[in-house]
């Protein structure tokens, strides 16, 4: 019985992450994208917490942090280096199977992607830090955070175009 609800609770922080992610990635402002993704990301390690699956929680947590550092301190190698040296320690500490990857390669690629990059490349290391977390919602069975990732690279995909015909359109624009 309490199984039935854990999976439900899952299910319901996965749907509510849905809609903030969607609403993240159809911004064009990089601030209104990460402070949307914090929201969303809170949903998130509730879910992974409900589905037993600590390393995916635990990395969801450091994301909140990360993307709080990111904001303050972009291209800051240091910083970045620190974020990735506990995101390691996160994952030796938590890792339960190889199911646990997934979600450690999403973290690599979200990390460097939110520190080093802007605009069009940091959306394209979001996105492929997107389809690592989708495969790692799905092989926890969470219907509600595979749909929300799959959701948010789509999005995400739309606003990578809708950036690069902008910029094509009016080059000094998104400088």
């Amino acid at each position: 019985m309490l199984e039935s609800y854990n999976v439900m609770a899952g299910q319901f922080f996965g749907l509510v992450s849905l809609v903030l992610c969607v609403l993240a990635f159809a911004s064009k402002q990089d601030d209104r994208l990460m402070g949307l993704l914090i929201s969303a990301n809170v949903a998130f390690a509730l879910q992974f917490i409900f589905f037993g699956s600590w390393t995916a929680a635990a990395l969801t947590v450091l994301v909140i942090a990360r993307i709080a550092l990111a904001r303050r301190y972009p291209g800051n190698k240091a910083i970045m280096s620190g974020v990735l040296a506990v995101s390691g320690v996160a994952v030796v500490l938590t890792w339960q199977s190889w199911v646990d990857l997934a979600a450690t390669v999403a973290m690599v690629f979200g990390t460097v992607g939110m520190f080093m990059l802007r605009g069009i490349s940091m959306r394209i290391f979001l996105g492929l830090a997107a389809l690592a977390w989708m495969l790692s919602h799905a092989l926890v069975g969470s219907v509600g955070g595979t749909l929300a990732e799959a959701l948010v690279f789509l999005t995400n995909s739309i606003t990578i175009y809708r950036l690069y015909r902008a910029k094509r359109r009016y080059p000094k624009a998104l400088d």
